[in-house]
């Protein structure tokens, strides 16, 4: 099971990052666009998600993966309990959260780091 901590700790790393908290959640985002959210309870991280990708998600893993509520479903986002996500796929996740929000060229000269 992976922590709020874990996350932070890929989080601080990427270019342009800044944490908030916000409503007692804590939100990481670029500007002003969120690209990984918890619930109050740190049991629930949300993250950016192509659209057209999360009901292949969701399908494949209901175990791990579920829609947010209706409202938010015009976003580009998906939940996951915190629970049965490992270390591996939340950096994977923040990273691909990340590089969906992040200007091109920053993500392209970060990109050699992550190799």
């Amino acid at each position: 099971m992976v922590t709020v901590d874990d996350v932070r700790q890929v989080a601080r790393d990427l270019p342009r990052t800044s944490e908030h908290l916000i409503n007692d959640r804590v939100k990481f985002r670029v500007g002003k666009i969120v690209y990984v959210a918890f619930s109050r309870d740190e049991t629930v991280m949300g993250f950016g998600f192509p659209k057209e990708e999360r009901a292949a998600l969701v399908t494949c893993e209901p175990e791990i993966f579920h829609l947010p509520r209706e409202s938010d479903l015009r976003f580009n986002w998906v939940q996951a309990w915190m629970d049965p996500l490992d270390e591996k796929r939340m950096t994977e996740l923040v990273l691909d959260a990340w590089r969906m929000v992040v200007p091109k060229k920053v993500r392209s000269a970060y990109l050699p780091r992550l190799t």
